[in-house]
């Protein structure tokens, strides 16, 4: 199976070949092109030279762009060098334009003040035909690897080349005038080449200013078009997000970077809200193929949220837990009741200043609470090790336990009974049957009340877990 690095490689490989590849035919062309254009005289084919010089630079700007812009992300660049290609389709703009005001400035010169004679022979022809079929060839490997790779310097330097097919057709037009001229005695079509050139000029500076357009665009990290909608509707559609905040994209040569806020439910646990996270880049790296998707989480919340889920998330903010939340109404206010968990190194005066912050901030977000009543403990110990119970001790407490299971009408048994050494005494955990069809809200009394019972019942008991669970359950 062909590794990530292992494709980068090869992209990097295929880049630089076709790069190189337009460095050979640009110096190739402009030799024809300025041969030829010295010998006959002709702006259009030294227009066209010049051109094709301006080519070859840019084809060498573009072959060492594409080598640097693979470089990794390192200490100084974290971004990596990508922007180096968006670079150089600025450097080759700027060649392209300066070309382009020698060519207006001669080719005015010969049209009103210095007219020049031209020879068009099968040279002059042939120079152009070569050179449009080297254009043809090169604008399609450069485009593919381009469109392939995403690299605006290839495309760059395959612009270039597509423009040289339409500007030697044009040249190709003045030389046909200028014979038409000479051949029909009409001295006027001989001006064909210096308009030829004109129109060379015209066409260089449009696509010129376009490119250079994009290029300014990549380095002011204007976000592509349309893909700011693409990822929001990509977001939105993973499970678990209510909503899309602020979402961030930089372009750096073929690479995107996205930073997105997605907003989720303030219940949600820190590993549903990871795994969301995680949904949420997996599907934006789909939609970019190459660079960075960096996910932010905000809780928010929801309509419908609990009582208990909104003390809950508030208690969350400063470090705290809440279990045991009731609320007493009187009136249309509401008078609150609960246990707040605390760290235990905190001192009495800390642990005090917290939940009295956590009880401002429930008032804030719940105005119709008017009196809070909080019960301070220490955060319970995930783990809590202990002794090994006497088997003597544990038979006695089973049989007390038997006993007390049997005062209680509705509960039919006992499939599971731990008795374990606690730090404050024994601590029971045990599973009683219930007809199935009980009601979940009797089942809970009857839990309660045989908690009650032996705690009550039973000298030396702390806590007391019943489970109850539909007789004939595995």
């Amino acid at each position: 199976m062909t590794t990530e690095s292992e494709l980068a490689r090869q992209a990097a490989k295929e880049k630089r070949y076709a790069a190189l590849t337009s460095v050979v035919a640009a110096v190739l062309l402009t030799s024809l092109k300025l041969v030829v254009g010295i010998l006959t005289g002709s702006l259009g084919i030294l227009a066209e030279a010049a051109h094709s010089a301006l080519d070859f630079v840019a084809a060498l700007v573009t072959f060492f762009a594409v080598r640097i812009s693979d470089r990794p992300p390192d200490e100084q660049h974290h971004y990596g060098y990508g922007k180096v290609e968006n670079l150089s389709a600025l450097i080759e703009t700027l060649l392209l334009l300066l070309t382009c005001v020698w060519i207006i400035y001669e080719a005015i010169q010969r049209l009103f003040f210095h007219p020049k004679d031209i020879e068009a022979n099968v040279w002059s022809f042939g120079v152009m035909i070569i050179s449009i079929v080297v254009d043809i060839t090169r604008s399609r490997v450069l485009y593919k690897a381009a469109r392939k790779h995403n690299s605006q310097a290839l495309e760059a330097d395959a612009l270039h080349f597509s423009t040289d097919i339409w500007s030697s057709s044009v040249v190709i037009v003045g030389l046909i005038l200028v014979v038409l001229g000479k051949q029909l005695g009409l001295p006027f079509l001989a001006k064909g080449d210096a308009i030829a050139a004109l129109v060379v000029a015209c066409i260089v500076v449009y696509v010129s200013l376009q490119l250079g357009k994009r290029a300014v665009t990549v380095l002011m990290d204007v976000a592509p078009p349309g893909l700011t909608g693409r990822i929001v509707s990509e977001a939105e559609g993973v499970p678990g997000v209510q909503s899309v905040g602020p979402v961030r994209v930089r372009q750096a040569g073929a690479s995107q970077f996205i930073e997105i806020t997605v907003h989720v439910d303030r219940s949600t646990s820190l590993e549903e809200a990871h795994q969301i996270a995680t949904e949420v880049e997996d599907r934006l790296n789909r939609v970019v193929t190459r660079g960075d998707v960096v996910v932010h989480v905000d809780p928010v919340r929801q309509s419908g949220e609990s009582l208990t889920q909104t003390v809950s998330a508030i208690a969350a903010r400063y470090g705290l837990r809440t279990h045991y939340v009731h609320a007493h109404e009187v009136r249309g206010r509401w008078f609150l009741d609960l246990h707040v968990e605390v760290p235990a190194d905190l001192t009495l005066v800390q642990a005090h200043d917290r939940v009295n912050r956590l009880e401002l901030a429930v008032r804030e977000e719940l105005p119709q609470v008017r009196d809070i009543h909080s019960h301070i403990e220490p955060l319970a110990t995930p783990v809590a090790p202990v002794e090994d119970l006497r088997p003597e001790v544990e038979q006695d407490l089973r049989k007390q336990i038997d006993a007390i299971l049997e005062g209680i009408p509705g509960l039919r048994g006992v499939s599971r009974l731990h008795v374990r050494p606690g730090p404050d005494g024994y601590d029971v955990a045990m599973d009683c049957v219930a007809d199935p069809d009980l009601p979940v809200a009797e089942a809970h009394r009857l839990a309660d009340q045989m908690e009650k019972t032996i705690q009550t019942g039973i000298p030396g008991i702390s806590q007391v877990l019943v489970h109850v669970e539909p007789e004939g359950e595995d």
